[in-house]
Formats: C-alpha cells, structure tokens, sequence
C-alpha cells in the first residue's frame, strides 16, 4: 500500500506562479505580525520576575491578578499593575504569576540609600561621620540585598574592660552600628526590610566589616500581598519557585539569539553553496528564510511565548526543513547526469516527484509525535512543539515550491546564459580550427 503511487510525475513547477503569491502572502502576514501584535517575549529576554503559585482551594485567576495588583510598597504607591496571571496546566490550583519589576529598588532609592548611608558627595545627613560612613554601598542585581564596607579598626578596641552586659568592646560597637544602620536604612523612603534578621554581619576583619542588609524583593512582596488577599485557608506560606532575571541580562540573551538565528542561516547557505553548487544556494537560503519567518509568525499571532526554548525549536526547525531540501537537491543533481536532454523545469519535477513520497511519510511520522506533544507536553513542551509543527508543515512545502521554483529561476537566468556562451565559443573554436585545417 502507498501513501503516494510510485513512477507518477507531479507538474509541481506549473503551479509555481500560484504558490509564489501564497508564499509572498504568507510572508508579508508573518511580518507584519513582528509589529501588530508583536512578540510576546518571555522572562528570558525582557526580564523581570515569575513565582508560581500552589493554592490550597480554588481560586479565580482575575482574582489572583487583583490580589497582586492592590499591593502597595512602603512609599504606598501599587508596583504591579501589569502583572499577568496564567493558570499551570495540568497541576490545580497552581498559577503562574509574572511581573515586569526585577528590583523593588530603583535608581532614585538606591541614590536616597546612599545619601542616607553618608556615601555620597552631597545631600548626606547632618550627623554622618567618619566612623559611620561606608567605604563601598552595592547593592544586589535582584534589589533584595544591600550591601555596607566600613573600614573600622576593631583591634583598637579588643583590651577595654567589659560592659554592664557583659558584652566585649567589639560586641558592643558592633551591635550599636549594626542597629545605627537598620534605623537608618529602614528610614529611606521605598525601602522594606524583612521581618526576620534584617542586618547580617557577614565578617568582621580588622579594617574591613561587610554587613548585608536584607530587603523584601519582589517574590517576598508578591507572596505577602496575596497572602494578605487570600488568607492563609487559601494561600501557602511560600510559592513553588521564583525565578527573575535582570533587563539587560534579557536584551543580551535576545541579540545572542538573533545572532545565532543569522549564523546558522549563514552557514547552512555557505554549505549548500560549497555542497551542489552557486544555482542552489539562493533556493536553500530563501526557502529557510521563509520557513523560519512564518514559523515566528505563527509564534506572534497566537501570541505564544519566544524564550530560549522557542529558539531552540527554530534553530531545529532550519536544520530540519533543510533536510528536504538537501533531499531534493541531491536527486536534482543525480539526475542532471541521467536525463541530458531534460528542461531543468522538468529535472525539478522528476526530482521532487520521486522524493515526494519519502518527504510526505517521514514528515507525517514527525506530525503525528509533535502533536501529542503539542497535546500531552508541559507548556513550556507545547510552544517547542507548536515552532516544531508549523516549521516540518511549512518546510515541506517549501522544499518543493519554493526551493525549486527559485533554483529553476537561477539556472535559467546566470547559468543557462553562461552555458550558451560557452556552447557558442566552442563551436567558434572549432570552426576555426576547421578553417585553418581547409
């Protein structure tokens, strides 16, 4: 039994002109949805943060959404009023909260931190002295830590008598400037501290004490506003994961992906350049444009999340429907030895009818496998195999009506003139040498 009758010739170049427009159609739709609606970047490229979420009953997700939009931070304005609220498949009760902010800490509050902290050339507070003056303010990529360096010369104090308290002399200024700096950290305008040990002493070396104090990130402050929204009959005492990642850590990971989007392409067309030759380089390199152009735009108009994973899929999705195309190609250049007196149009229909079988039964096999993915897998399995299955539908159509077409056009444009120039100069020389023998 065939899925496709062998020794049958399909007249796929006559249909060339129709599916040319498809094509272009396709194209110039996939393009235009980079702008409207756009894509949706994931946490990987734009940044900020994610929790998700197990409650312990039901929950609405609008509900969710409100809770976490009525959260105020310490200066009593609402920081996230953008949050987006998924529910996780397949796990109930569980959502999947995400937010732009990263830090909870902006450039203005760290700049009051500093001035607060007497590290700064001007606005410090009347009272700064040496003694409390920091020799380095940092704070954390994530804002939920800030972290002090004093240069205090504790050895000039370890011989004095002990206190009331029974407390040493480094105990004593110790604990006294670590209360000094929580009141006055604690009095900076946008700063909240956590409830439990908020300043650690993490060394205390001659001339150099790091102290770290610890504030409510993002997560914290997500997890205490629905908290206070829900109940604790209703929310966990902590969510199931929290994962953030910085702004520009994001653009960087996006423009790496770009850039590896463009070499691949590059190089895959410098390979099928250097494997066939010139005529088939142009076909592989439109027909892998087309595919992976179409398969982000299916990406952007079912507004699906572009992260790592969904790059990944692209970068497959190129190698693969090359694959075809390198399949088709190899017979093309099989039978250009066979079949000399053919037109390339019909060496193109030969090629592609007798691989057409092969290419409709192996791409259906991988159909079938990326839908149950698309089906059974996680969300994060869905969107590879959505990019997947748009990218083998797409690629094995454009392997016949985009490679060849192209590739015919190339051949009867450069190569076909070349090689009646050369016919002609051929038969010029011999002509001659004919002359000459007369």
């Amino acid at each position: 039994m065939y899925i496709i009758k062998p020794g049958k010739i399909y007249d796929f170049m006559g249909m060339r002109k129709i599916f040319f427009f498809v094509s272009v159609f396709l194209i110039l739709g996939s393009v235009f949805t980079f702008f409207v609606p756009g894509p949706k970047w994931g946490t990987d490229f734009k940044g900020g943060t994610e929790l998700i979420v197990a409650f312990k009953k039901p929950v609405d997700a609008g509900e969710v959404r409100k809770s976490v939009e009525e959260i105020k931070g310490p200066d009593g304005v609402a920081h996230f009023e953008s949050a987006e609220v998924l529910a996780v498949p397949e796990k109930a009760n569980h959502y999947l909260v995400r937010v732009q902010q990263v830090s909870t800490v902006d450039d203005a509050t760290k700049e009051a931190v500093s001035r607060q902290m007497c590290f700064a050339d001007t606005g410090a507070p009347a009272d700064c002295t040496p003694e409390i003056t920091p020799t380095e303010v940092r704070f954390s990529p994530g804002g939920e830590k800030v972290v002090l360096r004093y240069g205090w010369e504790l050895s000039k104090i370890d011989n004095e008598t002990l206190d009331a308290d029974r407390k040493t002399p480094r105990q004593k200024t110790i604990d006294e400037s670590l209360a000094n700096i929580e009141k006055r950290i604690a009095g900076v305008s946008g700063i909240a501290l956590v409830e439990k040990n908020p300043i650690t002493l993490v060394s205390s070396r001659d001339g150099d004490v790091k102290v770290e104090v610890h504030l409510k990130g993002t997560g914290e402050q997500l997890m205490e506003g629905i908290q206070k929204h829900f109940g604790p009959e209703v929310a966990p005492e902590e969510p199931v994961s929290i994962e953030w990642i910085g702004p520009k850590a994001g653009a960087e990971l996006r423009n790496s992906a770009l850039k590896s989007i463009g070499i691949a392409v590059f190089i895959i067309m410098l390979y099928i350049a250097l494997r066939f030759d010139l005529r088939f380089a142009p076909g592989a390199f439109v027909s892998l444009v087309h595919d992976v152009t179409i398969a982000i735009g299916a990406m952007c108009i079912t507004q699906r999340e572009i992260g790592i994973s969904t790059v990944a899929a692209v970068l497959t999705v190129a190698g693969y429907t090359l694959s075809d195309t390198v399949v088709v190609y190899d017979r093309i250049r099989e039978n250009l030895g066979r079949h000399r007196g053919m037109t390339f149009p019909q060496l193109v229909n030969l090629s592609a009818s007798e691989m057409f079988g092969r290419t409709i039964v192996t791409n259906l096999t991988v159909i079938v496998s990326l839908m149950m993915f698309l089906v059974f897998g996680t969300q994060v399995i869905r969107d590879f195999a959505f990019v997947m299955l748009v990218g083998t539908v797409v690629g094995t159509y454009s392997s016949i009506y985009v490679a060849g077409p192209i590739t015919e056009w190339c051949d009867r444009t450069f190569f076909a003139k070349q090689a009646a120039g050369k016919a002609k100069v051929s038969r010029t020389r011999g002509q001659k040498r004919a002359d000459a023998v007369v």
